[in-house]
């Protein structure tokens, strides 16, 4: 498994770039409506980061275009980084099933048992 000095920001652009190939702009958007406002990338942080996936071969560049005397790069999740991405999903669903069993056997322990009662 490939060590990330930023996973939240690894894992959720490459979980933005799933269903299409975006620019970066549209990637912060993604990103925020993805995780309902918990993850907020900043330009420097989502290009950083672009660049490591980019060199890892985890995304690539679909295309260029210039808007407004700007250039626009459209980044694509790769094969290899859709494998990733579902390896890191089935890892994380298995530790919330794990944590939502010990939350359950807690709740289990810590609810009082009436005995002999009375109704």
């Amino acid at each position: 498994m490939t060590r990330w000095s930023h996973p939240t920001v690894t894992l959720s652009s490459l979980d933005a770039l799933a269903a299409e190939p975006l620019h970066g702009y549209g990637l912060i958007t993604e990103v925020t409506r993805l995780s309902d406002g918990r993850v907020s990338l900043r330009p420097g942080t989502l290009y950083g980061a672009l660049d490591r996936l980019l060199d890892a071969g985890l995304v690539t560049v679909e295309r260029e275009e210039v808007v407004d005397s700007r250039l626009r790069r459209y980044y694509r999740l790769t094969e290899h980084g859709g494998d990733l991405l579902a390896d890191e999903t089935e890892r994380m669903r298995r530790n919330v099933e794990a944590a939502t069993a010990r939350l359950h056997a807690r709740t289990r322990r810590a609810t009082p048992r009436l005995s002999g009662g009375i109704a």
